[in-house]
């Protein structure tokens, strides 16, 4: 199938796409990667009359860290995000997970603007910007404003912005020293959008007790969730098999999956248990990645 016909404009700047936007505010979709809106063209899920091109503003790819978060610019390409050692030092949730999103050749191309604004539920980027506490920085006409990612994504492919918005930056709090993070994740195959996907970030004192604990995960409702419940359990106590096995099922317990073609609910709720299980004992290990000391 091909796309329904579209005009295209190139913006030459950051006011000159949001002044496109807001005058075809019910028509008009942003076109940056194009790894997930191309693919809903193609197939005519997505006929918008007019593509926004923000690929010519390179004031939007950057990676930088300031006051205390890491800011990223809404065209940094994915594969750039993942090798940086900005990022690695960071937020190196962001670059575990990216190892699991896509293809390198899509992470080539695609954004972590684009991938925040497709709000898929299974998408790594969301799932990690969620676990990390981010923000999204919107630009409108009316200048901007910075929406936490809990507040933004409000549905499969369904976000807070408004139609004449512009998504320019993502912030992501530094994670402290020491902090220990790991990805486990279910998929039918390597690069597909995961059946369940679980994303642990941890601190440990001294003594080994967990001081802090945020676990994300995608595939298990309508968009990305914090399994806040089994956070509590983990704080304050010492790693163990039965903490963890505890920490799995009340994960499994607050997600309401879905049924579709590639697994029913009943599958996904155990699947969640078993990946915030994997996820939890790969963040403890002491061989996993951590933020930089």
């Amino acid at each position: 199938m091909k796309p329904a016909p579209f005009d295209h404009v190139r913006a030459t700047s950051v006011e000159h796409a949001v002044a496109v936007l807001a005058e075809n505010a019910d028509s008009a979709r942003v076109l940056a990667g194009g790894q997930s809106l191309i693919p809903l063209l193609a197939t005519r899920r997505a006929q918008p009359s007019l593509l926004v091109d923000i690929n010519g503003l390179a004031e939007l790819s950057y990676l930088r860290v300031d006051d205390g978060h890491l800011e990223i610019g809404a065209l940094t390409r994915n594969r750039l995000i993942e090798t940086s050692p900005v990022t690695a030092d960071a937020a190196p949730l962001i670059v575990e997970a990216l190892h699991h999103s896509g293809h390198v050749t899509i992470r080539n191309r695609s954004t972590i603007g684009g991938s925040a604004s497709y709000a898929h539920p299974a998408g790594e980027n969301p799932v990690a910007l969620l676990t990390l506490g981010a923000s999204v920085v919107l630009t409108g006409p009316t200048g901007r404003r910075v929406v936490p990612v809990g507040d933004f994504f409000r549905g499969p492919h369904l976000t807070s912005a408004a139609p004449d918005e512009l998504l320019t930056a993502v912030r992501i709090p530094v994670s402290p020293p020491g902090t220990r993070v790991a990805v486990a994740e279910l998929a039918r195959r390597h690069g597909d959008f995961a059946v369940v996907a679980v994303l642990s970030a941890l601190r440990l004192d001294d003594s080994g007790r967990i001081t802090a604990a945020s676990i994300g995960i995608g595939g298990a409702g309508p968009t990305p969730l914090r399994a806040f419940a089994a956070e509590q359990l983990l704080v304050g106590e010492h790693p163990s098999d039965e903490l963890v096995r505890a920490a799995g099922a009340a994960a499994a317990a607050v997600v309401d999956p879905p049924s579709d073609v590639h697994a029913p609910a009943a599958y996904r709720r155990r699947v969640t248990d078993v990946m915030t299980q994997r996820s939890l004992m790969r963040a403890l290990s002491p061989a996993e990645r951590t933020s930089a000391a």
